[in-house]
């Protein structure tokens, strides 16, 4: 079953750490949620390079889906792991992120660094201030985030609203199975 819109698949754009290894929680569950995802029909955008993004785009290559790889050439680190079916490199961060995020019919953050609360930290606020489509899902795969949203729906109660907080890969890839039919 294709997740399509117009002529093309939906594309889920997930981030997290580059910094997981095979083994480790974060990389099998984004593993996991890239097979997942594939199988159900969506394209995934990610940064293209290791950790969760290479862990997604191996997922994702295991059940015949299609990756798009978003490069940067600020960081001098060559070419997309092997797993990504299509790069897109940019020249800087802020133009990788925008890439991302044009990319993105929604988008899974998987726990990270500060790269990764960078990147939900751009696409929540396009959410909050009405700038992004409000049907595009912002997933938040288990408690890493928590303290953060709640430290944020202090300052803006209503902004906790444009996240959603789900348990692991496989609720993750339900909620997007149902929301971008």
């Amino acid at each position: 079953m294709s997740r399509v819109s117009g002529n093309r698949a939906k594309t889920v754009t997930i981030f997290g750490t580059s910094k997981a290894e095979e083994g480790q929680a974060a990389y099998e569950t984004s593993q996991l949620l890239g097979r997942q995802l594939a199988q159900a029909g969506f394209t995934l955008a990610n940064g293209g390079y290791g950790g969760t993004m290479l862990a997604a785009a191996r997922g994702a290559q295991q059940a015949g889906g299609k990756v798009i790889g978003v490069t940067c050439r600020a960081f001098k680190r060559g070419r997309a792991n092997p797993y990504v079916t299509e790069e897109r490199p940019t020249e800087t961060l802020s133009e990788r992120l925008a890439t991302l995020i044009a990319l993105g019919d929604a988008y899974v953050v998987l726990p990270g660094g500060t790269g990764t609360l960078l990147e939900l930290a751009d696409v929540w606020e396009h959410k909050n201030k009405g700038f992004a489509d409000a049907d595009k899902p912002i997933l938040l795969v288990g408690n890493f985030w928590l303290p953060l949203v709640e430290m944020m729906q202090l300052q803006d109660a209503r902004c906790g609203a444009c996240v959603e907080i789900v348990n692991d890969a496989e609720q993750a890839a339900g909620v997007l199975r149902e929301r971008l039919k």
